[in-house]
């Protein structure tokens, strides 16, 4: 059996993912941005409601046990044999840009269901971190940059034409986004 006691963080991401990056493939004027997402469905097998105890088994027999958070607010709401669907995605994206220095920046966001309905929500977070290049050896398709800690690190690029028009001095975005998204439907007869 599996233990995520952060599943309370889980419960609220992958909509405000989904939306995180359709809106991420929006503002990229130059770069490339990889998607990927997994749809999960379990069964409630029994919940505590004093201790906030929830364990589920997926569809190939996998259990896994979490405490819901106090955010969790229509836990009452939710019963053995009760379905619980959830759809996890992340997104990398990068964005070449002249000039600038390094740094990062972090937001995330949540939303969960109205009161007196089943539990589920959506929760999502977005990490931007800049870094400055500082070499590039075309012939080995590596670059070094500097990030904002002032650490050093060398990246091969597998595309070697992505390094077309990109020099020593500009700055790399990389966004990763991540997010959540859970239903709770009712158990069927």
């Amino acid at each position: 059996m599996k233990n995520f006691s952060n599943w309370k963080m889980a419960v609220p991401v992958a909509a405000a993912l989904v939306l995180a990056s359709v809106s991420l493939a929006q503002t990229l004027p130059k770069g490339q941005a990889v998607m990927s997402s997994v749809d999960i469905t379990a069964t409630v097998v029994k919940i505590d409601q004093k201790t906030r105890e929830v364990t589920l088994k997926t569809n190939d027999g996998d259990e896994y046990s979490f405490v819901a958070g106090d955010d969790v607010k229509n836990l009452a709401q939710l019963k053995a044999g009760d379905l619980v669907n959830a759809t996890y995605t992340e997104a990398l994206a990068f964005e070449v840009r002249k000039g600038g220095t390094a740094g990062s920046n972090a937001t995330a966001a949540a939303a969960a269901a109205p009161a007196g309905s089943k539990p589920g929500g959506v929760a999502a977070a977005q990490t931007t971190v800049t870094v400055k290049i500082t070499a590039i050896d075309t012939a080995t398709s590596v670059v070094t940059f500097v990030g904002p800690k002032g650490n050093t690190k060398k990246l091969r690029v597998q595309d070697p034409s992505k390094l077309q028009g990109v020099k020593v001095g500009d700055t790399v975005d990389f966004t990763y986004v991540e997010a959540v998204g859970l239903k709770v439907t009712k158990a069927t007869k």
